[in-house]
């Protein structure tokens, strides 16, 4: 897997990553307490409100961003976005309102709505080949389940010297680390072939999505990692230091397995995903994610909880990373950043659903109501999903043109059939490709 780290271009751009997501984290766990020293016994509602800002920003302004991002030169656009970020946490120490974290989080958060899915969109184009896309995308989800450990460790280890103040000059440092990383490659930046209106382009990501069935397939699965990935992040405390009545380290320790099953799926997608396709390896993560919120009704002791969190990390790794294969192969290379736009926009759609189903319920229900509900839904999703993606799904699909001029190369070498011409390549949907084929 480390391999494709001898890519100097994809080196860079994944140091720049890791280096930005430390400096997210320690902004977290900053945040934290920067909510109690304002609001102190509210902090929970300050913070429930923050990441219900963030998840608006991520829905609203990722295909918007995406827009504009296909007439700007992709470094450019991910430098200045790493220095604005920078600029946004250069203020949070003075915060001294609570309305002024509400402000500067929508701020940091829209930056982080149009940096991520145009980063992750450059990713297949510095590696062309699929095995070294597969393995990036893994090396990426080890590196956002070990920020989740490292971060708050860093911030722990910080907070014996300084006061939390400080940690927002770490997430200062990390952007612009990142910043400094990207500026030092070059990157491909493709252009569409057509200039297109700005409403044209803030749906088409959208547009694309919606008619590739493979992606309506990978959008019911993102509901079901959301489902059981809510229930982890939201109900864990609730769980452990509630219903066990045990301490903090324990808390910590059960979030640890969550996140030592996603690693170890990580590391073992890129042997796994050259023998099986995407769809039976994704699938079978997301019977997984519902089969054991379900077990979660009856959990009785904390040794198989974590037993439990660790089986749900798999199932959550296993659906997850391999979503960018499905992107890359559904859009053409200028199409990729509003694309994954798409998926980074709806995917935070349901994260909001699922973290508003999982607080309510479990606050209102019960916890094993809310593994039931969240159990019935993530195995809804992933019935409709089997539905939705066609087991049959080649890149190839043979297609008719009507309307089309004879002289466009377009259909250079096809069959003509009637008013028509009839031919096969691998199909996306673009300008000259609106529909999927029914016969497919």
């Amino acid at each position: 897997m480390l391999k494709i780290l001898a890519n100097r271009t994809f080196r860079h751009l994944f140091l720049a990553q890791v280096i930005a997501l430390v400096g997210s984290g320690l902004a977290t766990v900053a945040l934290g307490l920067l909510a109690f020293d304002i609001a102190g016994p509210d902090a929970g509602a300050v913070l429930g409100t923050a990441l219900a800002i963030k998840m608006i920003a991520y829905v609203g302004v990722a295909p918007v961003a995406a827009a504009f991002a296909e007439r700007l030169p992709r470094r450019a656009m991910l430098v200045r976005l790493d220095l604005f970020r920078a600029a946004i946490a250069l203020f949070l120490p003075f915060v001294t309102q609570v309305w002024q974290v509400y402000v500067l989080i929508f701020l940091l958060q829209s930056a982080s709505a149009a940096f991520t899915p145009t980063f992750q969109a450059t990713i297949p184009d510095v590696l062309p080949d699929e095995k070294d896309y597969t393995r990036a995308l893994s090396l990426s989800r080890l590196a956002y389940d070990l920020e989740n450990v490292a971060s708050p460790m860093l911030a722990a280890a910080l907070l014996g010297l300084v006061s939390f103040h400080a940690l927002f000059g770490g997430t200062v440092l990390g952007f612009l680390c990142s910043a400094a990383l990207v500026v030092s490659v070059a990157l491909p930046s493709p252009q569409a072939s057509e200039r297109r209106g700005i409403y044209d382009r803030t749906t088409s990501g959208i547009r694309i999505y919606l008619a590739t069935p493979r992606l309506r397939g990978l959008l019911a699965l993102n509901l079901a990692t959301a489902a059981a990935g809510a229930m982890v992040i939201v109900n864990t405390v609730v769980i452990v230091q509630g219903g066990f009545g045990l301490s903090q380290r324990a808390t910590a320790l059960a979030l640890a397995a969550f996140g030592g099953g996603s690693m170890l799926a990580a590391l073992i997608l890129p042997p796994l995903l050259d023998k099986i396709p995407d769809r039976g390896a994704m699938l079978t993560g997301a019977a997984l994610l519902a089969g054991g919120l379900f077990i979660g009704v009856l959990i009785p002791n904390f040794g198989l909880l974590l037993a439990l969190w660790f089986a749900l990390g798999l199932g959550y790794s296993l659906t997850q990373t391999p979503s960018g294969r499905l992107l890359r192969r559904s859009s053409a290379p200028e199409d990729r950043p509003a694309l994954f736009a798409a998926q980074f926009a709806l995917s935070h759609a349901c994260w909001l659903i699922a973290y508003l189903a999982a607080g309510w319920l479990g606050a209102r229900a019960g916890l094993p109501p809310t593994f039931a509900a969240l159990g019935l839904l993530a195995g809804a999703a992933t019935l409709a999903a089997m539905r939705l993606w066609p087991a049959h799904d080649p890149d190839e699909i043979a297609h008719r043109h009507d309307g089309l001029d004879e002289s466009s190369p377009h259909v250079a070498g096809a069959e003509r059939v009637g008013d028509g011409y009839r031919h096969a390549h691998p199909f996306v949907i673009d300008s000259r490709h609106p529909k999927w084929p029914r016969s497919a």
